[in-house]
């Protein structure tokens, strides 16, 4: 996903942005203890099991700063990592390595720390047909690095934006007048390449739903029991989501009822992060 084109384009803004927010006029700290250029190395080490995502950003980090830093990778992401363990070694000014620390840890924890949640949820789904996705609770500007994240991880990606296609959530669907106007509108104005997904409530907006030839219909928030008689309902005539408030802890018994997704918003908003720190800068 990160090769040269992506990166150019839509990564390195936001982590030039992110460098901006650490750095308003210079590091004041660094600048106080090492006032010249001094070629060093630090050691990046895994302070917890879990799954490490992210290195090509970390990396990019600092190079962004300096185009001569060089690290080297003793794993590669999806890799599972363990405590103690050496993930890799940074090379290059020390001063660089020592501005840019933060920001570039910040980006390996935080995209660490998805990709090891979602393995756990994802390895819920195992053996069944249902597929893990997430969804736009995101942290702003972070998008394509967490969902990035919950790729290496296992899981899958709901639309990217709101370009990406049609959700007619709660909202949308009282403002068109209900759920068989909203989705005559949709199919209206929407490109016929996309596919039309409709938020449900109750069993009586399911059947709306797939009257009106929804592509789609999430069982959102409902009971065991309204998803069980809901998807006897639809009977493979749409693809069935579950979401609302799944977690590590309910999801396989959402897996029994055989549907074909299932949205976590956890994924990216409640996911802890991998201890993970950069140790031992020494000069060389």
């Amino acid at each position: 996903m990160f090769d040269l084109t992506t990166l150019a384009l839509n990564v390195d803004p936001l982590i030039v942005s992110a460098l901006k927010e650490d750095i308003t006029s210079e590091d004041v700290t660094t600048n106080s203890v090492m006032p010249h250029p001094q070629q060093g190395e630090a050691d990046l080490i895994c302070k917890q099991d879990g799954m490490i995502c992210g290195l090509p950003i970390f990396e990019r980090v600092f190079r962004l700063l300096d185009a001569d830093i060089a690290a080297e990778c003793f794993v590669s992401d999806g890799d599972c990592v363990h405590n103690g363990q050496q993930i890799a070694k940074i090379r290059g000014d020390m001063r660089i390595l020592l501005s840019g620390e933060r920001t570039a840890l910040n980006y390996l924890q935080r995209m660490s720390g998805i990709a090891t949640y979602t393995h756990t949820m994802a390895g819920l789904l195992k053996g069944t047909k249902t597929k893990l996705l997430d969804t736009r609770k995101t942290s702003p500007n972070n998008r394509i690095f967490e969902k990035y994240a919950v790729r290496v991880g296992g899981g899958n990606n709901h639309r990217y934006n709101l370009t990406d296609g049609v959700l007619l959530k709660d909202n949308h669907i009282n403002a068109a007048g209900g759920v068989k106007n909203a989705v005559r509108m949709a199919k209206a104005y929407a490109p016929f390449v996309r596919k039309i997904e409709v938020e449900t409530e109750t069993l009586a907006m399911v059947k709306d739903a797939i009257e009106a030839g929804a592509d789609i219909i999430m069982l959102d928030n409902m009971t065991y029991g309204q998803m069980k008689e809901a998807v006897a309902y639809i009977d493979g005539r749409a693809e069935v989501e579950i979401s609302g408030n799944v977690t590590k802890e309910n999801i396989s018994r959402l897996a029994d009822l055989g549907v074909d997704y299932i949205s976590s918003g956890a994924l990216t908003h409640s996911a802890p992060i991998l201890d993970l720190s950069l140790k031992n800068l020494h000069a060389v």
